[in-house]
């Protein structure tokens, strides 16, 4: 068996040296198949503190017997003297870099691929697929050869034959490498070598199935192996039997999520995430109830097709988060409630200090149900597509201290990657964009434009190469400070992706909210009427300045309010008024306001 495995390698200091090793065809005591690291191998001398127990005692046992010694060749660094068997390539590779190690991964070839491509893979009891078949090469095989046959079948024209039985993906590569010439470019076969895999290796007898013609999708079961036959033209080289269920389900009709899954650009789609959806399309929930009954599941467990139909709500604003807010009238909340739910993203526009931040916080909080569903982010104008989706960046590992370039999720990525997890597509989760007009928009949002306004679609990401969609449950709620730039400056395709909700001082909830908030400290409402005063001064709504400047218990100390306006409001309006030689103080200052009250 291990004669099939080449030579592995794994990385230290920064890839500039290179461990050596071998698959052995025995398995050590955790039933992980043993792996023999070559003797002249370099082994970094310090133990980190991810290492193991068994790991360390393993290290110090060899350098004892003189398995291990100082290296000759490189400084600082301990070679090994003989082969050294460990009880799995994950125990080799601590062995190797004095560490806790994922050898699966660590271990590649010299061409870089990953050990576990050269291993059998574990897989779900149950998987649901998407497999095409309406357009080969101008044919629908679905009407014209998977019904009447009860099959599923993939082109593979020009694969070999494959001898082994349950092929691992490295075993299918050189397959893929032997039968597919140069003009198949090398991203071409690597996706083919995925779709294959998938239909060979990962999807079994009981699977289900899902394909689409025309403009209905049909729903299957995989009924047998995976077999090689000689076809017509090489149009469906590779087959399984299937049996499909008729008739088909209109695709507009189907739930959201299950179309956006569906709308992942390849002959092979796992759809396993969306499965429960599946398997509950066609059936009311009566009858989903009483299947459950019929199969004695515990009653303690709710009915997996029942959660996913589950719908998406946004819970009704109350007078209590209202009065919290000193939100001058509960159908403000609601509004804003609306448009979430229509638009899903959403902009809080206006002049400093009108609280934008604070309420786009307490709103995702109360609409998702507590901060664990929230995120926040700012911009700036260095900020960009890497840091917001994906990118290649620095990292360090730390472990080891070593810094390496690695894929990263951006923060969109992870809240994503968490509201689309099975169990989770019913509860929102919130993205908050501070100062969002700071950055480059169609630099950091990238595809993100098309996504924000096609929810049930799919792009491929540039960097990782992964379908990426954004689910229903994901809002994205901005803010932005009007006096860094006006919002007539902002570009159509914005325009039309958010809808825009004003925060100002000439308008509720923002105009009042001082009084309201004095009123409930029981304090004097000097500092509003002073505020009113300022603000009939100032002619450009934009640069008005909002009451959270006012609302902080710094103010109401001692001399407080003369210093908060000499030092946070006066400033702003000197910048504004930068070059046109006007008396600050004599027009906006604390004296000239009282005096024009009386």
């Amino acid at each position: 068996m291990t004669e099939n495995f080449p030579e592995f390698m794994l990385r230290l200091n920064g890839g500039r040296f290179y461990a050596r090793g071998r698959v052995l065809p025995d398995k050590g005591l955790n039933g992980s198949l043993k792996f023999l690291v070559l003797a002249g191998s370099p082994i970094r001398a310090e133990d980190t503190s991810g290492i193991g127990r068994y790991a360390a005692a393993q290290r110090k046992q060899l350098r004892a017997d003189g398995s291990i010694r100082e290296s000759t060749l490189l400084p600082g660094f301990l070679e090994a003297t003989r082969g050294i068997e460990c009880n799995s390539p994950s125990a080799a590779g601590s062995l190797v870099t004095g560490r806790s190690s994922d050898g699966l991964s660590e271990w590649k070839t010299a061409e870089g691929h990953p050990l576990v491509d050269y291993l059998g893979s574990w897989r779900p009891k149950h998987k649901a697929w998407l497999v095409r078949g309406n357009n080969v090469s101008g044919r629908n095989l679905v009407q014209q050869l998977w019904f009447p046959e009860k099959c599923v079948t993939l082109a593979a024209s020009f694969l070999p034959q494959v001898a082994e039985e349950d092929p691992t993906k490295s075993v299918l590569r050189k397959y893929v490498q032997d039968g597919y010439d140069a003009s198949t470019s090398y991203s071409q076969k690597q996706t083919l070598l995925d779709e294959l895999h998938a239909f060979l290796t990962q999807m079994r007898p009981g699977d289900t199935l899902c394909t689409l013609s025309g403009d209905l999708l049909y729903v299957g079961t995989v009924t047998g192996d995976a077999e090689q036959v000689e076809s017509e033209g090489g149009l469906s080289n590779v087959r399984r039997a299937a049996e499909w269920r008729l008739p088909g389900l209109p695709f507009e009709e189907l739930p959201e999520q299950l179309r956006e899954r569906l709308s992942a650009q390849h002959d092979v789609v796992d759809l396993t995430s969306v499965l429960s959806v599946v398997e509950g399309l066609g059936r009311s929930d009566e009858e989903l109830a009483e299947e459950a009954l019929a199969i004695e599941l515990d009653p303690s467990t709710e009915v997996p097709a029942l959660v996913a139909r589950r719908e998406l709500e946004l819970p009704e604003p109350t007078q209590a988060l209202a009065d919290e807010l000193l939100v001058h009238d509960n159908n403000w909340l609601r509004e804003v409630r609306e448009l979430l739910t229509d638009e899903r993203q959403l902009v809080f526009y206006g002049p400093p200090g009108t609280g934008k931040t604070y309420l786009a916080l307490k709103l995702a909080e109360f609409f998702g149900g507590g901060p664990e569903q929230v995120r926040l982010v700012q911009f700036h104008p260095a900020y960009a597509y890497e840091d917001f989706i994906e990118g290649i960046r620095p990292k360090e590992d730390p472990d080891t201290k070593e810094v390496a370039f690695r894929l990263t999720a951006g923060p969109l990525r992870e809240l994503r990657d968490v509201a689309a997890k099975e169990g989770n597509r019913h509860i929102p989760h919130f993205l908050i964009i501070d100062e969002i007009n700071r950055a480059n928009l169609a630099k950091v949002f990238g595809e993100l434009y098309f996504l924000l306004e096609y929810r049930n679609k799919s792009v491929r990401l540039p960097y990782s190469g992964d379908d990426f969609a954004l689910p229903p449950n994901l809002y994205v709620i901005g803010t932005m400070n009007t006096a860094d730039r006006s919002i007539a400056l902002v570009d159509a395709a914005m325009r039309r992706r958010f809808a825009f909700v004003e925060l100002s001082p000439r308008t509720e909830p923002t105009s009042g909210l001082l009084r309201r908030w004095l009123a409930d400290q029981d304090r004097d409402a000097e500092p509003a009427d002073l505020l009113d005063a300022l603000n009939s001064r100032i002619d450009e709504p934009d640069f008005r300045i909002g009451p959270s400047y006012l609302m902080k218990k710094g103010v109401y100390r001692e001399g407080g309010l003369d210093r908060t306006w000499r030092t946070k409001i006066l400033p702003l309006l000197e910048e504004h008024h930068y070059g046109e030689g006007l008396d600050i103080e004599q027009r906006y200052g604390l004296a000239a306001l009282r005096k024009s009250l009386g």
